[in-house]
């Protein structure tokens, strides 16, 4: 198995830039003792609740519409054991593996904030199943990001009493089957359990993790390939002056406009044009820092919300000094309303990155159009556009919020819902349509830069074309372009090129 990254949990917030270079990498944790001692305590807690004859929604009583119903103490494992049952009621295609491993650290997480009660076996077994990478199968739709994910976490911890199904080295197998392969016992629930397994909003937290740890690095790489298009293009770098950016101080802004002169340091192509007649430059260069600052905003309001989750509870009802309060922790809105922002922002980096890609084919300052020189019998790069434009379509479609919607469940019990699992699924959507947009970019930019020659770019864009032309030929006639378009998506979320332009050029924002 592939080497796994460690990491000690203790219930606070999990910054992304650790999980960085983990993400898609099997994960090996291991508890702090305020954290094993906060899970003990709590569920003493909860046990002397229960001996006292206390009332405690989901501990002796029915779930959601049900609360009323008091259950008998001879039937309170039982109750527990079957919401899991029935609750698992996910449907389409499995989850990926890295969203699976960081439900299971989010939620892991959660409970060991020891306001669950849970008992500390149901903690140790879950930690267990991700320290092996035994991932379960949790189909991808089925939650509405209100009471918690309730199905997909529900899939995600069936394992846990010897049901459903488990993901190990590739290979799907029943989970009791997994569990004696690694000498993993299941465990006998007890009451409050089922509800705090199954409570929470780890199943919308690990698309969002994922996707803003994914989107941190779009940021650089956007900001990369629109240098080597502007230098492609023969545009102007005074639009990334600092002083129009403290004209207006916006902060992302300001960060595009600082790694835009970076890159262009030591430009040959810049001053060969200085005193040409051009007076302004399209938008889609011209305002780049303006763009792709406010997608950088959107991503550094979102990873705040996103970080803040990741050290959050969001079970119901919890422990507090003592008592146990019903609320709303579980609600998902703070999530759906950020994946939603963040979708509009990946749909404007993939919207002015294939507005760039076009300038590049259109024939602009002496460039050949479509970048062959034979066109005719060649058709050049006129349809990894078409595929570009497709994508940023998509991306708009996806960028209409889900979180608007609420739809009355339980009975009207739950009656309103945050949605936010849509939310995130079509945000992983949108971050995946908006690297292959930018690889499309990345591609003809490349092409565009090889007609300058022998002049060289600015440090940051040589380095990027270097990178690319390791991987990806100059063309001279019609190839199958989509293979390049896979070569450098490969390149667009590989970390590597954001390295090796950074050793050149120094850190980027």
């Amino acid at each position: 198995m592939t080497s796994s990254h460690a990491l000690t949990l203790d219930g606070s917030p999990i910054p992304f830039n650790s999980l960085d270079a983990a993400l898609g990498q099997p994960l090996h944790v291991t508890l702090a003792a305020k954290a094993t001692a906060a899970l003990s305590a709590s569920r003493d807690q909860i046990d002397k609740l229960i001996a006292s004859g206390a009332t405690i929604y989901g501990v002796n009583t029915g779930f959601g519409k049900l609360c009323n119903i008091r259950i008998p103490h001879d039937q309170l494992a039982a109750l527990q054991e079957n919401l899991l049952i029935s609750h698992a009621v996910g449907v389409g295609p499995p989850m990926p593996d890295d969203i699976v491993r960081l439900m299971l650290l989010f939620k892991i997480n959660a409970l060991i904030r020891g306001a669950s009660g849970v008992q500390p076996a149901c903690v140790e077994c879950l930690v267990n199943m991700l320290n092996a990478d035994l991932l379960p199968v949790v189909p991808t739709r089925g939650s509405l990001g209100a009471s918690g994910d309730l199905a997909p976490l529900a899939h995600l911890v069936l394992p846990l009493i010897g049901r459903g199904q488990i993901r190990s080295n590739g290979h799907v197998l029943p989970a009791d089957q997994a569990f004696a392969a690694h000498g993993i016992a299941p465990v006998k629930l007890a009451a409050k359990d089922g509800l705090a397994l199954i409570n929470g909003t780890q199943f919308m937290l690990a698309y969002a993790a994922a996707i803003a740890i994914r989107a941190a690095r779009l940021a650089r790489t956007a900001d990369i390939v629109a240098s080597m298009s502007l230098e492609a293009l023969r545009g102007s770098a005074r639009p990334f002056d600092d002083r129009l950016m403290q004209l207006r101080p916006h902060p992302g802004a300001a960060e595009t406009a600082s790694n835009m002169r970076k890159l262009l340091a030591r430009s040959e192509i810049l001053p060969s044009h200085a005193n040409c007649d051009k007076v302004q430059d399209p938008y889609s260069l011209r305002c780049i820092p303006q763009v792709h600052g406010a997608c950088r905003d959107a991503l550094r309001h979102a990873t705040e919300v996103f970080e803040r989750e990741a050290g959050s509870v969001t079970d119901n009802p919890v422990l507090v000094d003592g008592e146990v309060i019903s609320g709303g922790l579980f609600h998902g809105e703070p999530l759906a309303m950020t994946l939603d922002y963040l979708a509009i922002a990946l749909s404007e980096w993939a919207n002015i990155s294939e507005r760039r890609t076009y300038l590049l084919l259109s024939g602009h300052d002496g460039l050949p159009p479509l970048l062959l020189k034979d066109t005719g019998i060649n058709s050049g790069l006129m349809i990894p556009q078409y595929t570009a434009a497709a994508l940023v379509n998509e991306c708009k479609l996806l960028a209409a919020p889900a979180s608007t919607d609420s739809i009355p469940t339980s009975l009207g019990q739950e009656d309103h819902v945050s949605m936010g699992a849509n939310s995130a699924l079509k945000c992983r959507q949108s971050i995946e349509n908006a690297e292959t947009v930018l690889a499309i970019e990345l591609l003809t930019a490349a092409q565009a830069l090889d007609f300058r020659s022998p002049l060289k770019p600015g440090i940051g864009p040589l380095a990027a074309h270097t990178a690319v032309r390791r991987v990806i030929p100059f063309a001279t006639a019609d190839r199958a372009f989509g293979e390049d378009i896979c070569s450098a998506t490969v390149l667009v979320q590989d970390r590597a090129l954001i390295g090796e332009v950074e050793a050149a050029a120094g850190s980027l924002a």
